[in-house]
């Protein structure tokens, strides 16, 4: 324990002074009884001796001024508080695939809404950034607290063309860490909405899972759309192409579990509350100095009180 004016504490110095002089004044009081008539005499003359129930009071009030005393030091001591920083990265597909109509509106409307439903309840100490990917990942913005520039970022996705899974994961990881050198990386997940049909990409998967389990940052991966998704395409001549897109739930299986995190059948706020549940757990708690005079003014505020209903009860007044 540190305090800011450590000078304050000679004050203590007063209590042991203060406690001579009450005890002094009590031998005092006995002296001038005796006086005053024959001390066998006075158990007739009152209802009830206080006995050492009249110490504490002034007992009690002496260790109030001490804790009163201490506080005015201002004392700090190190602490240790919950940690409220995390970074999610959301790793959205923005593949051709994303336009099938199995999933209303649409695939990527839908792992929109997901990721918009996620945002609205994720902690606000949470720093949140979104990638995309298609045949190549970008970032649509890098992790802030600003929900609604990462509510922006997530209306403007299109869909394009290919699925370079590993390359989302594997630029999330870039993403997600810390911009100072030195800095403390927070606990950091990443949160992956497709189809998973991979099309591209230089990164496999796998790999990108792998490197994700060695820097501790779990892939939570959601799968959107059904067998049945198809998506169909204008060809010159006024024709059409249907083309179908059934969803790869392995490879969204393979990376979850390779990297420590969990895959989820559908993209439902339950699944997905497991995200920002399982980095709470982790977020375990950090060493900080912290101004506790406030605790002593209370402890001091609650003897004062105690002593002054003591007094009160048992010897009808108020010290």
């Amino acid at each position: 324990m540190s305090f800011t004016w450590p000078l304050a504490l000679i004050g203590l110095a007063a209590i042991p002074v203060l406690v001579a002089l009450y005890i002094d004044r009590d031998r005092r009081r006995v002296a001038s009884q005796a006086a005053f008539a024959n001390p066998d005499l006075l158990p007739n003359m009152v209802d009830r001796e206080p006995g050492r129930l009249r110490y504490l009071a002034p007992l009690i009030m002496l260790v109030a001024l001490a804790f009163l005393i201490v506080g005015v030091a201002r004392p700090h001591a190190t602490v240790s508080v919950p940690r409220e920083e995390a970074t999610v990265i959301l790793a959205m597909d923005v593949s051709r695939s994303m336009k099938a109509t199995d999933v209303e509106p649409t695939r990527l409307d839908a792992a929109r809404v997901a990721a918009k439903t996620f945002l609205d309840k994720v902690p606000e100490k949470f720093r949140v950034g979104v990638v995309s990917f298609a045949t190549r990942a970008a970032v649509g913005v890098a992790p802030t607290e600003d929900r609604e520039l990462v509510a922006t970022a997530l209306d403007t996705l299109a869909a394009g063309e290919g699925t370079a899974i590993g390359d989302a994961v594997a630029l999330s990881l870039v993403v997600g860490q810390p911009q100072e050198e030195g800095a403390e990386i927070p606990p950091r997940a990443i949160v992956l909405l497709s189809d998973g049909a991979r099309d591209g990409g230089q990164v496999e998967p796998a790999e990108a899972a792998a490197k994700a389990k060695q820097q501790g940052v779990p892939v939570y991966t959601v799968l959107v759309g059904t067998p049945d998704g198809v998506v169909e395409e204008e060809l010159t001549g006024g024709y059409r192409r249907i083309i179908r897109v059934p969803p790869n739930p392995e490879t969204l299986e393979q990376v979850a579990v390779t990297s420590g995190g969990a895959y989820f059948a559908a993209p439902d706020a339950e699944g997905l509350s497991k995200v920002y549940e399982d980095l709470g757990s982790r977020l375990g708690s950090r060493e900080q100095d912290r101004e506790i005079t406030d605790v002593f003014a209370g402890i001091a505020g609650a003897l004062l009180l105690a002593a002054a209903t003591i007094s009160a009860v048992f010897f009808r007044r108020v010290p």
